[in-house]
C-alpha cells in the first residue's frame, strides 16, 4: 500500500512513509488493520465527514487519517491523476489564468517540485514555499511561506487547507496581480524552503 501524493520532495516523501511506518507504534494497528476497519465500519462517501468519523471513535488525527483513507479509497483520492485534479479544480478560465501567471513567476526555479492535489496547486524546494487555490469569481488565493509583515498585500490565513507553513496569503484577481512584487515574493518563499 504504497499510494501517496505524486510531485512530493525528498522530505515530504519521508514525512509520509514516517506516518505510515509509525502508525503501529502509534495507534496499535498497521495500515493494513486500519484499511479493514475503515472499509468495513466507516460509511461516510466524503473526505471531511470521513476524517471526523475516524477522530471521532477512533481518536485519529488528520495526517494519519489522510494515510488511512488513501490506502482505503485510492481511487478515489487521485493522488496518481495529477492532470484529472488540475483539470477538475481549475473550471474557470479566469482563475486558470491566474494559475499559468503563477507558474510563469516559478518556472525557472530550480530545483522545483509541482505538486496537485484536490483543493490547491503546490511549489515545493525541500518543502512547500506556495500554493494556489482557485475562489469564486475567477480569482485565486496564494499562500506563501512567509509572514504576513513582508508586504502590505500580504494577509494572515484562516483554514485554508494547504501546508502550515504558509504564513500568509495574497488574493489575485488577474495575472496582472503577479507582478515584480509577487515574484519577488515567491523567490523569497522559495529561498526558504
Amino acid at each position: 500500500m504504497d499510494n501517496k501524493p505524486q510531485g512530493l520532495t525528498e522530505q515530504q516523501q519521508k514525512w509520509f512513509a514516517s506516518v505510515r511506518a509509525n502508525l503501529p507504534r502509534e495507534t496499535g494497528k498497521t495500515l493494513e488493520e486500519w484499511v479493514e476497519i475503515v472499509r468495513r465500519e466507516c460509511k461516510e462517501t466524503k473526505p471531511k465527514a470521513r476524517n471526523d468519523w475516524l477522530k471521532a471513535t477512533y481518536g485519529i488525527g488528520v495526517n494519519r487519517a489522510a494515510t488511512i483513507f488513501s490506502a482505503a479509497f485510492p481511487a478515489e483520492m487521485g493522488w496518481d491523476d495529477a492532470g484529472g485534479l488540475r483539470a477538475a479544480l481549475w473550471t474557470d478560465p479566469a482563475a486558470a489564468a491566474v494559475l499559468r501567471a503563477v507558474e510563469a513567476a516559478v518556472a525557472g526555479f530550480d530545483p522545483l517540485v509541482t505538486g496537485q492535489r484536490k483543493t490547491f496547486t503546490a511549489w515545493s524546494r525541500k518543502s512547500q514555499f506556495a500554493a494556489l487555490k482557485p475562489v469564486n469569481g475567477g480569482t485565486a488565493m496564494l499562500g506563501l511561506a512567509v509572514t504576513p509583515d513582508t508586504s502590505p498585500r500580504l494577509l494572515e490565513p484562516k483554514n485554508e487547507g494547504w501546508s502550515e507553513r504558509l504564513k500568509a496569503k495574497i488574493p489575485l484577481a488577474s495575472p496582472d496581480d503577479v507582478d515584480a512584487e509577487l515574484k519577488a515574493l515567491l523567490r523569497a518563499a522559495w529561498e526558504r524552503s
